[in-house]
């Protein structure tokens, strides 16, 4: 089953991603993405492996970015691919029909694309600006997802749709109310003072009644 709540890892304030994992899990995370960025393989797997180990001590699916060779050679739950990596059919031949696979999605074209190759999920973003990606797509913005998200409805799309990009817990409601199915959270949790009081207020947000934000 897809999480609503997907955390993103970062290396901050002197923390390792698998850290930062392992303070995510600790406090209800249930759905870790692996996302390391320009380092050496070796210590890519490293990470990826005591990543691993953390998810599975916590019940957490895990989750491996952009890197399919290594998501198959530590046997991880599955990849989320962006838009300049392999295709989600290549991975698949890869890693088999049991593993999750994750696309991410800019524009309506880009949802179909992916759902004509088979994911799992698509991560639609961003939102709005972040310094956690490099070579940031165009905004959304909320009109945005509600936009490219009537055009699934009419299109009879209904993977499982994840806003990405800044998102703050105001943002949760209204994102829901626009069709979204769940959220991917990086700096939010990863830099905050009391991240069990933040987990928890995202769970709260996206467990909450939906509310009509149209009228």
């Amino acid at each position: 089953m897809i999480s609503k709540l997907h955390f993103i890892t970062q290396a901050v304030n002197g923390n390792s991603h698998a850290e930062a994992a392992k303070a995510a899990c600790a406090v209800g995370a249930d759905w870790v993405q692996l996302r390391v960025k320009h380092q050496p393989e070796a210590l890519w797997k490293e990470e990826a492996l005591q990543t691993k180990a953390i998810c599975q001590k916590y019940g957490s699916t895990f989750i491996i970015n952009d890197n399919v060779a290594l998501a198959a050679e530590v046997d991880a739950d599955g990849v989320h691919l962006g838009k300049t990596d392999m295709s989600p059919a290549e991975a698949r031949m890869l890693l088999g029909s049991g593993k999750i696979i994750g696309g991410t999605a800019n524009t309506f074209e880009d949802v179909q694309r992916l759902v004509a190759q088979g994911v799992d999920y698509v991560g639609l973003g961003p939102f709005r600006f972040t310094s956690t990606k490099d070579n940031l797509s165009p905004i959304l913005g909320l009109e945005g997802y509600q936009n490219i998200l009537q055009q699934c409805h009419s299109a009879n799309i209904s993977i499982p749709v994840i806003a990405i990009g800044g998102i703050a817990t105001a943002d949760v409601a209204p994102l829901l109310a626009a069709g979204v199915y769940g959220i991917a959270i990086s700096s939010a949790i990863n830099l905050a003072t009391d991240k069990v009081q933040m987990v928890k207020l995202f769970q709260k947000e996206l467990h909450a009644e939906a509310i009509d934000f149209s009228n």
